[in-house]
């Protein structure tokens, strides 16, 4: 692989695109696209997790491009501050991707290009604004995932059980709390506040599970992994307040959408969904030690 091909790589997060596409899968079972003992993408599913990893990996292009001034001082060793990608390729690398995942989300429903435009919208208010704003970052990074989730349920051109989407909502804030110690530590205050913030997470989850009896406890199961999967690195984090511990916290969490992704999944499809779900997990991990994960 070229140097330049990898640093267009590591420009997309390579180890992020499977969580995207675990929000769609999500999403679909949430609609009810898969039966009760079957999974098949099919071509309109398949589409939709194409958007979203287009939107997903321009979105984080972008996100480099605004960054470049900060990220000469504090990532040096990325490809932009590095030099091994003009600003201009990145950027109109970066907006060809969105454009790419925005026509593909039309092909869907117009109400998937619909939403797709959407997050588009709030992918750019966050790169060029909002991430470094206390409160309004984390918030807005949540609503893309909500978003990108609800994208998922759009396949249909209705949006059943749109609720789910304040759970991603609730869920990405508190990881994007974490990781503003990222670079400096000393954040225990955010990581006490992401630590209530997954815990609500875990109760609106089983109190909207609640509902689909008949796969409540394969579903809480799903959950535990869930739980340990993201509590540990937390812990860690708060009890050695370091970058390096930090930053292993954010990768967790980050990771771990997949997980909570698979509980939903399961509580309202089968078994099968959650298993295809979670096989997406050692393909993000695997990622994760050749690429960067934020």
């Amino acid at each position: 692989m070229g140097q330049k091909t990898k640093a267009f790589l590591q420009l997309c997060r390579p180890a992020n695109l499977p969580t995207s596409a675990a929000d769609i899968l999500a999403g679909l079972a949430l609609a009810g696209f898969f039966d009760h003992f079957t999974i098949e993408l099919g071509p309109l599913g398949g589409l939709l997790v194409l958007s979203s990893i287009f939107l997903y990996a321009g979105g984080v292009v972008l996100n480099d491009v605004f960054d470049i001034e900060l990220d000469k001082v504090e990532r040096p060793e990325r490809p932009l501050p590095k030099g091994v990608i003009k600003i201009g390729e990145a950027r109109i690398f970066g907006f060809g991707l969105l454009v790419i995942g925005l026509a593909l989300a039309f092909l869907v429903t117009t109400m998937s290009g619909i939403i797709a435009a959407i997050l588009v919208f709030f992918i750019l208010t966050y790169d060029s604004y909002s991430k470094n704003r206390k409160v309004l970052g984390p918030l807005n990074m949540g609503i893309c995932r909500g978003m990108n989730l609800l994208l998922g349920m759009s396949v249909f051109a209705e949006l059943v059980h749109f609720k789910y989407a304040i759970i991603p909502i609730i869920y990405i804030a508190a990881i994007t709390m974490i990781s503003q110690g990222e670079v400096n530590g000393n954040n225990k205050k955010n990581i006490v506040f992401a630590g209530i913030l997954y815990l609500i997470v875990v109760v609106i989850v089983l109190y909207f599970n609640t509902d689909f009896v008949s796969n409540l406890g394969v579903s809480h199961i799903f959950v535990l992994v869930f739980i340990l999967s993201i509590g540990i690195p937390l812990t860690k984090a708060y009890l050695k307040n370091t970058p390096s511990n930090i930053k292993k916290a954010v990768k967790a969490g980050v990771i771990s959408i997949i997980l909570l992704d698979s509980v939903i999944a399961v509580a309202h499809s089968n078994f099968a969904i959650g298993l295809v779900i979670l096989a997406l997990l050692p393909v993000s991990i695997v990622l994760s030690k050749a690429f960067a994960v934020t």
